[in-house]
């Protein structure tokens, strides 16, 4: 995990998950993936469903999942999120990262796509009086 991710940029990518959610009620997670081969897709979502689906009051959780060896990135959005938030938003993020990741720049484009969801679920998820945690900051892996 090393050459992609150091300690003190996963340390800062947990930093910018409390940034974003502090804007929204809205919840970010990101899942490093390292032993899947093939079938990411699949993968993603049921990574989704263990950490995410269902698991915040307005749906509003979603997670970005990487596959550093095998370049691939899947954003996974909850229900409430896809009632408000359009493709295009989550295509022009996946583009973004998708774009440093391909200059080595893996920490800048996730970064950058965390407080960007983090302004746009502000649009969509206003904070209402108490904003709960709901979901970990941490980064997961398999």
């Amino acid at each position: 995990m090393s050459h992609f991710l150091t300690d003190y940029q996963m340390a800062s990518l947990v930093e910018a998950i409390k940034t974003a959610e502090n804007q929204s009620s809205g919840e970010i997670r990101i899942h490093i993936d390292s032993t899947t081969e093939g079938h990411n897709a699949e993968i993603a979502f049921e990574v989704f469903k263990r950490l995410c689906k269902d698991k915040t009051a307005e749906k509003n959780a979603v997670l970005f999942h990487v596959n550093f060896e095998q370049q691939y990135l899947t954003i996974i959005g909850d229900e409430g999120i896809h009632q408000k938030v359009h493709q295009q938003f989550w295509d022009k993020i996946h583009d973004e990262i998708t774009a440093a990741f391909s200059k080595t720049q893996y920490f800048e484009g996730l970064r950058n796509a965390i407080l960007e969801t983090g302004v746009e679920l502000k649009k969509h998820f206003p904070i209402r009086g108490e904003n709960p945690n709901e979901l970990s900051n941490e980064i997961t892996f398999s």
